[in-house]
């Protein structure tokens, strides 16, 4: 028990990057490309969807050193039954940015991102400048244990207002050729 002690006091640093990682998805909402590049940095990959809409990917995988095992405490062993029973032990995170008219409309997270406790927090490590530096035009988001931010879960997606539907070229729309009936000529 005096092993696991360190190990689960340890493990709360899951929780604290998970909270840091769904702030982010908070507080970038409405920025510019330009600001998401000073604070995430270049980007891995653009796809550009369409005129107006495209997103920035970026890969990032958490070094974690390991322990050595030694003859009297076998640390190595126990920080594998310890991950293996609580989950979490994640190392890659891969985020994906949407822009719409360069504006960050959504932030997504997916990969093996998740620690001993929460979830995403290795995803930390790409948006970890805007959490700590905010920029001017982030927005607020209150902090503390009651704020809005969790560490298990992201949060809410705001609904996108409809947009109006595109409409698709059709064939051209050739007007009908009326005929009028001849008249008798006036005598």
């Amino acid at each position: 028990m005096a092993v696991l002690a360190p190990l689960m006091g340890l493990s709360g640093c899951g929780y604290t990057d998970s909270r840091a990682a769904h702030r982010a998805q908070m507080t970038m909402i409405g920025i510019d490309s330009q600001d998401v590049q000073t604070c995430v940095g270049i980007p891995d990959k653009i796809k550009k969807i369409s005129d107006n809409v495209q997103i920035f990917e970026y890969s990032r995988t958490l070094n974690i050193p390991s322990t050595n095992d030694s003859a009297l405490f076998p640390l190595q062993s126990l920080v594998n039954l310890t991950e293996t029973a609580l989950g979490g032990a994640g190392k890659t995170c891969i985020t994906d940015i949407r822009f719409e008219n360069d504006r960050v409309t959504d932030v997504h997270y997916s990969g093996d991102d998740d620690e001993i406790i929460g979830t995403d927090g290795v995803c930390s490590i790409v948006t970890r400048g805007c959490v700590r530096q905010p920029l001017a035009s982030m927005k607020h988001v209150r902090k503390g244990p009651f704020g809005p931010v969790s560490g298990f879960y992201s949060p809410k997606a705001t609904p996108r207002p409809a947009t109006e539907p595109v409409l698709t070229p059709t064939a051209p729309v050739v007007p009908a050729v009326t005929t009028t009936p001849a008249t008798p000529a006036a005598k």
